[in-house]
């Protein structure tokens, strides 16, 4: 199977840069022969997108951009079975968890398909200031124009819709750069959008790596905005080269989990070994750091050492497996790396640690500190560190310490506490009694510090992929 980018609607078939290939991280077949893009065809690709904005996109009414995105959910629930299988083999992840994908992703469309309809404006009192006697006023939202979205490996569908499907709802149009190692969802997907109704041009397709079409997507003044989610070096660059666009900045975490002494035990234990592991840790708002209090540390790590154990690591093809392959050998050697850097400075591998190839076995680390790699940075692994604590106080404080801030996890029966955490710790969304790895795609979801910039959820992405404009009148006497 060879695939390479679509602009305006047609499939590139030659290149002036060196194929690229796909391959199953599980087992390194070949699954696809790319195309790549260079600077030249992200040119192109942003003036045809710039053009049919203009052409196209500001004439759309709502009802028809909500027509397209609901037409685009139902083929994608009617094909749900052959892009889970797609994502299965591109990414590694377990089947269960690529049909979960695609059901958020069909939601994803739905949300969007509604909120396109409701991008209200205001009626403005203009009498309430001196000398606004006599005029009204009023704001309306006005789409941006081209968006440029940048999208990772680890969620290839979802994801990459959170970008495009508010950006298509608010009337934009759309230069996609996927993740160059699970473009194939990516390439299926404009499709499927173009089988929905979408007019050619509305959203471009630009296979290639982040050096050779996303970093000419980011500098180029024609596009009004960038929203990427990847790594902080990357996210930092962007924020760089990106002039005065807009910008939507998703940078990952090092997830803090805080678990009281009075929370149901057997409940934290069970959801923190999927927020740990899900996806060989290769989540973003992953159960990185698990802060216990000392009464109940030892029972806690005993039951979650024991239910870590009892996860089938193996062919994401399988049913039954919870976990497969890291995204490649490269980044499964990384991962441990550091559990040996930790292990040599004290830290103790209280299960887990083996690899065999992109296969990383679970890992639980004790006897921690705050500056090693695992607790310190993002692992993008199957790693998680419990660490015990005495108060509240010393719980806040120790999660804080992070220059991340993505999402929190509080388990407590006491409601105050609950409150009181959730408001002192440092992160763009807290959750209580459940772990930060979970998700809606229908909250504000964004991180502080360096975690990133703005906010995603559909209605609020759409409503970051739009200006306000003011229209004021003067009521003439007659």
């Amino acid at each position: 199977m060879r695939i390479g980018s679509i602009i305006d609607g047609i499939e590139r078939t030659e290149s002036r840069r060196p194929a690229m290939y796909v391959k199953n991280p599980y087992n390194q077949e070949q699954l696809a022969e790319l195309i790549p893009a260079d600077e030249q065809d992200v040119k192109e690709a942003v003036q045809n997108s710039r053009d049919t904005f203009h052409s196209v996109m500001k004439q759309m009414p709502a009802h028809k951009r909500a027509d397209i995105l609901r037409r685009a959910a139902d083929l994608l629930q009617e094909r749900s079975d052959s892009f889970a299988e797609v994502i299965m083999l591109e990414a590694g992840k377990p089947i269960r968890h690529s049909r979960a994908e695609i059901d958020r992703s069909v939601q994803v469309l739905r949300f969007a398909s509604e909120q396109t309809k409701h991008m209200t404006g205001e009626v403005l009192p203009m009498d309430a200031a001196v000398g606004g006697a006599g005029r009204k006023g009023f704001v309306k939202r006005e789409p941006l124009g081209v968006v440029g979205a940048i999208t990772p490996f680890n969620f290839p569908l979802t994801l990459s819709l959170h970008k495009i499907a508010p950006a298509l709802a608010a009337g934009n149009t759309v230069v996609y750069k996927p993740a160059e190692k699970t473009p194939l969802s990516a390439y299926r997907l404009v499709q499927l959008l173009q089988e929905a109704g979408l007019p050619k041009g509305v959203l471009n397709l630009i296979i290639g790596t982040g050096q050779e079409t996303g970093v000419p997507l980011t500098r180029d003044d024609r596009v009004q905005k960038i929203t990427f989610t990847g790594s902080l070096p990357v996210g930092r660059s962007i924020r760089k080269e990106a002039g005065f666009k807009k910008v939507t900045l998703e940078l990952g975490s090092n997830s803090p989990n805080l678990i009281f002494e009075d929370a149901d035990l057997d409940h934290a234990v069970e959801t923190l070994v999927k927020g740990a592991f899900a996806f060989s840790g290769q989540v973003c708002i992953s159960a990185q750091r698990v802060y216990v209090q000392r009464t109940i540390y030892e029972t806690f790590l005993d039951r979650y050492v024991q239910q870590t154990e009892a996860l089938n690591v193996g062919d994401p093809a399988e049913e039954t497996t919870d976990i497969g392959p890291m995204i490649n050998e490269n980044e499964a050697e990384r991962a441990q790396q550091w559990i040996e850097d930790a292990a040599a400075k004290g830290a103790i591998v209280q299960t887990g640690g083996s690899r065999n190839k992109t296969m990383l076995t679970p890992t639980i680390m004790t006897n921690v500190t705050s500056n090693m790699k695992i607790t310190a940075e993002e692992v993008f692994a199957p790693i998680v560190s419990i660490i015990p604590f005495e108060t509240e106080e010393e719980a806040v404080s120790m999660a804080n310490d992070s220059i991340y801030g993505l999402q929190a996890g509080v388990f407590t029966k006491n409601i105050n506490r609950a409150f009181r955490t959730a408001d002192r710790l440092e992160t763009g969304g807290v959750w209580i009694n459940d772990i930060s790895t979970y998700r809606q795609d229908n909250h504000p979801y964004g991180g502080v510090k360096q975690s990133g910039i703005g906010r995603e959820g559909v209605k609020y992405a759409l409503e970051d992929m739009t200006e306000l404009k003011f229209i004021g009148i003067r009521l003439q006497e007659e």
